[in-house]
């Protein structure tokens, strides 16, 4: 029998952070406030006009990000701070308080998606349900707000990135969120993953933020619409297969919500996952999409999970 397609998509984003705010969006741009600076970063969804003009967002900005050329650039402006040095910022819910150690890359990153506050959210309302210190492995784990999530949600965990700096800048952050005992990998995620395969190692929840392109230590060229459906098919043969998780998260634009759905659709029902985009809502009430991802639960009811602040998109 055919299951039914979905009626609605679900957006899902964050609306418990105080140390960080989407100010505003538009022409390729956002202003966004992580603590006492705001930033204007490219951000290249934002096809529309901002809410606000130019001029007052050129007064209220304190650092803007200009790109050299090729995928670095360089921050401009002044104060509070410099550009080349570090801040902290806190996200705290009822399920969770975490700190993290922010700094201004030559790569317009800061060290934090914000909009990732939502998943920390899932994956803490699934953990809380499993006894016994699940075993969960985070992988493209980058600075590490959803290897924390769990960490803070009495999981054992296994945070793997391939770039040593990013998992260097990951332990600051737990040591900064009072969290100890992660297992830090300094891995590609595939290899990883295949070997553990071949161990037999298996894991309650497995989650992932894979880029869209990449280049490999032995300059193996990385697409990920070339490598999900092997990465997703691989990953399963690691999970628990009675009850398990996994949170895929993905800001390709060559990802759509329905994709994701098909690709995860061979092996789970309609009532196991859900895929959807996410996002960030500005203090204007506007929504600025910035990735889609997928959630699968499977041998846990999902009336029990408490996660919030989504809108149903039809």
């Amino acid at each position: 029998m055919l299951e039914s397609p979905p009626a609605v998509l679900p957006l899902r984003y964050p609306q418990l952070w105080k140390d960080y705010a989407l100010l505003d969006s538009g022409n390729g741009l956002k202003w966004e406030r992580f603590g006492d600076r705001v930033l204007q970063r490219p951000e290249p969804q934002a096809l529309w006009a901002p809410v606000e003009s130019q001029a007052a967002l050129r007064k209220s900005t304190h650092w803007r990000f200009e790109s050299g050329g090729s995928r670095s650039g360089q921050w401009l402006g002044s104060g509070p701070g410099s550009a080349g040095d570090r801040w902290s910022l806190s996200y705290q819910s009822p399920a969770l308080k975490l700190r993290f150690q922010l700094a201004m890359t030559a790569f317009k990153h800061v060290g934090l998606f914000p909009e990732q506050a939502d998943n920390w959210e899932f994956i803490a309302g699934v953990l809380k349900n499993w006894t016994g210190g699940p075993r969960v492995l985070n992988l493209f784990a980058y600075t590490g707000g959803a290897s924390l999530a769990a960490a803070a949600s009495g999981a054992k965990v296994y945070h793997l990135d391939s770039v040593r700096q990013v998992v260097d800048w990951a332990r600051r952050n737990a040591d900064l969120s009072g969290l100890d005992g992660l297992h830090w990998v300094v891995e590609d995620a595939r290899k990883f993953v295949q070997r553990e395969i071949k161990r037999g190692h298996l894991y309650d929840a497995v989650l992932m933020d894979p880029p869209a392109y990449g280049i490999g230590s032995s300059g193996e060229r990385w697409k990920l619409e070339d490598q999900l459906q092997d990465l997703l098919e691989e990953v399963r043969q690691i999970l628990v297969p009675e009850r398990h998780a996994m949170l895929v998260n993905a800001y390709s634009l060559g990802l759509s919500p329905l994709i994701l759905r098909s690709l995860l659709g061979r092996w789970y029902k309609n009532q196991e996952m859900e895929c959807g985009e996410t996002a960030l809502q500005d203090r204007h009430g506007r929504f600025l999409p910035l990735g889609v991802y997928a959630r699968v639960v499977r041998g846990e009811a999902w009336r029990n999970l408490e996660v919030s602040n989504t809108m149903r998109l039809v």
